[in-house]
């Protein structure tokens, strides 16, 4: 069986929504008269939307201990520490969404001792599922940036210190 899996749709063919039910009658969908509820409006998914599903599937995969540059690292510790700053999720995702695709850019610090070209793989494997399946959009690239390994005796700059006073 090699069929591919098809989507239930409002207004695709054998759907339970428009048309005729099998008993002569029609649908209330129908009877409006607005047609199928697909040609009533179209949705349009933000760059920011698939930036969070790909920050979160991405550290998701092991071997993965941080997402972006140095640089971007230390300003989101600061800004994790501000009042209402929070964590950002996007941190290291770069994405460019079109009408029915979407790019991604993606730079992460790997722990020590990991197979890179694997994380990188299993990454870039979660991130397109994870994208494909909540937004159905085609995922035609997924850039990979490996821009430092974590090693084992490095003190964390996302780590909460120890506070000075009692």
């Amino acid at each position: 069986m090699s069929e591919s899996p098809q989507r239930n749709r409002p207004d695709s063919p054998g759907s339970s929504f428009g048309g005729d039910d099998g008993r002569g009658s029609t649908s209330s969908l129908s009877k409006r008269g607005g047609g199928a509820p697909a040609g009533r409006g179209r949705t349009t998914i933000a760059d920011g939307v698939v930036e969070k599903i790909a920050g979160m599937a991405a550290r998701d995969v092991g071997g993965v201990h941080a997402m972006g540059s140095g640089i971007s690292r230390t300003f989101g510790a600061m800004r994790d520490r501000v009042p209402g700053g929070g964590k950002s999720v996007t941190r290291g995702v770069k994405a460019e969404v079109g009408e029915s695709q979407a790019a991604l850019d993606l730079e992460i610090v790997v722990e020590y001792g990991v197979a890179i070209a694997d994380v990188a793989g299993d990454v870039r494997e979660n991130v397109i599922a994870a994208v494909e399946r909540m937004t159905g959009l085609e995922v035609v690239e997924v850039n990979i940036a490996v821009s430092d390994v974590k090693l084992p005796d490095e003190d964390d700059d996302e780590d909460e210190s120890e506070s000075r006073v009692q």
